[in-house]
């Protein structure tokens, strides 16, 4: 976690959004499909590092590995892969979840950044990655932890990637997106399909954007399986965890900031939760 200043709190969605570069991962090789593919065997994969799914620009299942991959676990890999009919590459550094801050809110010494102001009749609430609530109860609109946000009312992580935390204090809570400067209004949630332009936001390196580059992926962090995430081209730092992922054109979020690897200044690839997943497991609308 991060403990960076914050700056002015309009609690919406807290991840980045200017045009970012994104670096492909290489393919580390080509695993030619055996005769009798065993799709199945990618399910067993509990590797931390590595994230699987299928890749609509190939075609193919894909096993990626980052970078604290050991050599003996990526030729093991490598056999699934194999027995999978599946391709394995690597994606250049460390897949984690990012925990540090959309616009910036803070729990437990540390900073994520707020996804969405959704609510339940007259009730507000907060949802953000479920690896940062499960940090913290208490949360809070700065760093010196003085202003108060509100209490955890709930975290699936791992399996999920989501939190909610229920408004106490007298912050305004407007349906919007913190653009850097300025605000985006979000009219309600959406579904990502593969090729789709959005962008995130995030405390630590404000509005970024790209593209969805695949879905339904399942992700190894250290600290969990993580599974049906949204995968795009978009870099993300810590800190920008539990910002939304976004479609600046229709004001609608499809998305929770989980993790990623690579960073923003060469390059990454990022995961994030669906909100509908969220949003119908709480019985939570947006606006």
């Amino acid at each position: 976690m991060r403990r960076s200043p914050l700056v002015a709190l309009v609690l919406t969605a807290l991840l980045l959004l200017t045009p970012g570069a994104a670096q492909a991962a290489v393919p580390d090789r080509a695993a030619p499909a055996p005769r009798t593919a065993d799709p199945a065997a990618l399910a067993g994969v509990r590797t931390a590092g590595t994230a699987w799914g299928l890749d609509p620009a190939t075609g193919r299942m894909t096993i990626t590995v980052d970078d604290t991959v050991a050599p003996a676990e990526v030729a093991a890999l490598r056999a699934v892969a194999d027995r999978a009919g599946a391709l394995l590459r690597r994606e250049p550094g460390t897949l984690r979840t990012l925990i540090a801050g959309g616009q910036g809110i803070y729990g437990g010494g540390g900073r994520c950044s707020l996804g969405a102001n959704v609510r339940s009749g007259t009730t507000y609430y907060v949802i953000t990655a479920g690896h940062c609530t499960a940090a913290a109860s208490s949360w809070y609109a700065d760093s010196a932890q003085t202003t108060v946000l509100g209490v955890r009312t709930a975290t699936s992580f791992p399996n999920n990637d989501y939190g909610v935390i229920r408004y106490t204090g007298r912050i305004a809570h407007p349906s919007a997106v913190y653009t850097y400067p300025g605000l985006l209004t979000i009219y309600g949630a959406g579904s990502a399909y593969v090729g789709q332009a959005v962008c995130r936001s995030g405390a630590t390196t404000g509005v970024r954007c790209g593209s969805v580059t695949g879905l339904n992926q399942t992700v190894n962090y250290s600290g969990g399986v993580v599974y049906g995430l949204i995968r795009t081209n978009i870099c993300a730092e810590p800190g920008d965890s539990g910002g939304p992922l976004y479609v600046a054109a229709t004001g609608t979020i499809i998305g929770i900031l989980s993790g990623g690897s690579g960073n923003c200044t060469s390059g990454g690839t990022t995961y994030y939760q669906p909100i509908g997943e969220a949003l119908a497991a709480h019985g939570l609308t947006l606006p």
